[in-house]
């Protein structure tokens, strides 16, 4: 296709998306970036071959594609994406001589996710995991000792006869992060049906992120720490006058969670605070909290039209599931049933790099791909969480 024919049709999308017509969005967007490809592709082919023409290059030095380096994302063309998809549906690597900066070159080991797979992932797992896109994120090497930095000095007035106090930086604390593998098997049947690029990708990402975010989410808030992140409500160094039991009675009473939740939040840590807790828990004991006249103590008279606001105490409350905070009724005793905390310092460590690899199960006789995804996760600042457990 020549520059002026891109150009035509570059111009048509863009009267197209300027419109308020309905229209494939997702399929545009893949137009678009193949056009831009093939326009840059001619553009450089016509630069090369004026050098060439002017003597500015001679012919026997032309370097090989190999040794091209262009800031265009490789694992962004269609043709690596056509590839991609291929590999997945027949286990055929994909062979881009560009690939040259990827972590592996070998054709037994994984074909890298294309880039336009992976940007969406990320947003999908922001807009999804209400937990996930509130915790920090972190690209840094694994094994790396982060000190975290306790500085506490006191004022003293200079007409008192005592020296002032003088404290030094103290960085005795520190965390590290580990190098976790988050893997994700795709069927190969569902994805050989289909058979378009873009349906292709949509297809994979939603399956990719409803197992990963649901795995990222629940290691967030009670990983073990050996094989996975360390949970949120796993992690030793939570103070333990921060680790509040309530009875069945002072789970139900505002006074109670006044006193011994609230009250127990350091002041330092209450700015961005959430709570979690399990949709039931929620709807049931918070916003079902009555008082003595047995009305919504949430808002009095309030209404069925309106949906009720998903906050505690003026702060917001994250409704998870059950499987990653337990619910109060299904809760044994000594459980954590509630999390408050500033998600913002917990930190996921990751490239967020996927990798997809395929192998033949034997037993099934049946072709088998996954992704993995290697991250780890823990507590920056364990001093502004508190966890409420449910009592007998």
């Amino acid at each position: 296709m020549r520059i002026k024919e891109i150009e035509k049709r570059l111009s048509e999308i863009k009267d197209i998306l300027s419109g308020t017509s309905e229209c494939d969005v997702t399929a545009l967007e893949t137009e678009v970036r193949a056009l831009m490809a093939e326009k840059s592709t001619i553009e450089t082919r016509a630069s090369l071959a004026g050098q060439i023409n002017t003597g500015a290059i001679p012919a026997g030095q032309i370097p090989k594609p190999s040794e091209v380096r262009s800031d265009e994302d490789v694992f962004a063309t269609v043709e690596y994406r056509k590839q991609f998809m291929e590999f997945c549906k027949t286990g055929k690597v994909p062979n881009i001589e560009q690939r040259l900066d990827a972590y592996t070159s070998t054709t037994e080991a994984a074909a890298v996710i294309p880039t336009t797979i992976m940007n969406e992932l990320i947003s999908k797992m922001t807009a999804y995991g209400k937990i996930f896109g509130k915790v920090r994120k972190l690209n840094v090497k694994g094994g790396v000792n982060f000190p975290i930095l306790s500085l506490k000095p006191t004022a003293t007035w200079i007409t008192q006869a005592a020296p002032s106090d003088r404290k030094q930086i103290n960085a005795s604390t520190s965390v590290s992060f580990s190098y976790f593998g988050l893997e994700c098997k795709v069927a190969t049947s569902l994805l050989a049906e289909t058979v378009t690029l873009p349906a292709f990708e949509s297809a994979i990402v939603d399956l990719i992120v409803e197992a990963n975010v649901i795995a990222m989410e629940t290691a967030v808030i009670k990983g073990v720490g050996t094989t996975e992140p360390l949970g949120i409500t796993v992690d030793p160094r939570v103070p333990a006058g921060q680790i509040i039991t309530l009875t069945a009675a002072e789970f139900a009473d505002w006074g109670a969670w006044k006193k011994k939740v609230f009250g127990k939040i350091p002041v330092a840590y209450r700015a961005g605070g959430s709570f979690v807790m399990a949709a039931q828990t929620f709807e049931g004991y918070i916003d079902g909290m009555q008082d003595a006249n047995g009305q919504p103590m949430a808002r009095v008279n309030y209404g069925i039209a309106e949906a009720t606001p998903e906050k505690f105490g003026g702060r917001e409350v994250i409704l998870v599931e059950d499987d990653i905070v337990a619910p109060y009724d299904t809760a044994g005793v000594g459980d954590i049933v509630a999390v408050f905390c500033k998600l913002s310092d917990y930190a996921v460590n990751s490239n967020m790099q996927m990798a997809m690899y395929r192998w033949l199960d034997h037993d099934t006789n049946q072709w088998v791909d996954k992704s993995i995804l290697i991250a780890d996760g823990k507590l920056l600042d364990p001093n502004g969480v508190v966890l409420v457990k449910k009592g007998a």
